[in-house]
């Protein structure tokens, strides 16, 4: 089973490493990063890199397509390299799934016209625009062979969700506990809905000033 983990310039270091972590232990998994060229590739912050050991092209016919969210996914919006990558591996996947804004670039390609999906809850809106519909309150969906997750931690209930279904609730749970995915957060404020107003407030402001909305 080969997954292929998309990397680009500015790409959220969780969104690509929390799946990895769960998928990587499927058994006959096969994890390659790829990316525009092979070479390291470097996150949000620009302090960690990740190795695309192959280029897209090299990798066109993965069974499992992952697609993460971060600042740079707006770069690619038109990108005409990374969208025709995304529907040629995407004709021939068993799944094909994104964390956060990773589920634009989809829609971007035109994979997600007409299904649910999620994406971080700044940018929900958007998934409108390329046609899906945003499944309000749900932190993973499932729409055919399409699987999205909300933002960034929600990759890992991503991959989790998907190993139950590749491989059986049980190997799904043996992963769970081996990487000790017991989530008991000092705070409830992981999301909108739960987080102090003035929090919501002061973040929506950051995040429009960084994507430039």
């Amino acid at each position: 089973m080969r997954i292929a983990v998309l990397l680009y310039d500015r790409f959220t270091t969780l969104d690509a490493i929390g799946p990895y972590e769960v998928l990587s232990r499927l058994p006959g998994a096969t994890v390659t990063f790829v990316a525009a060229r092979p070479g390291p590739v470097r996150n949000d912050v620009g302090s960690v890199a990740l190795l695309a050991e192959a280029a897209m092209d090299e990798l066109t016919d993965p069974d499992i397509v992952l697609v993460p969210g971060g600042p740079g996914q707006g770069d690619l919006m038109d990108d005409a390299p990374t969208l025709d990558w995304l529907r040629t591996a995407d004709a021939t996947s068993t799944w094909t799934t994104s964390v956060c804004t990773g589920s634009l670039l989809l829609a971007a390609a035109g994979l997600l016209t007409g299904r649910r999906a999620t994406t971080h809850w700044f940018l929900t809106e958007a998934l409108s625009r390329y046609g899906a519909t945003h499944a309000v309150g749900e932190r993973v969906v499932m729409d055919g062979k399409y699987v999205t997750a909300a933002g960034v931690s929600a990759g890992i209930d991503m991959a989790l969700t998907l190993a139950g279904r590749i491989a059986g609730d049980e190997l799904a749970q043996v992963v769970q506990l081996a990487i000790e995915y017991d989530p008991d957060p000092p705070y409830s404020a992981g999301s909108p809905a739960k987080a102090p107003a003035e929090v919501v407030d002061g973040l929506r402001a950051n995040m429009a000033v960084l994507l430039g909305n």
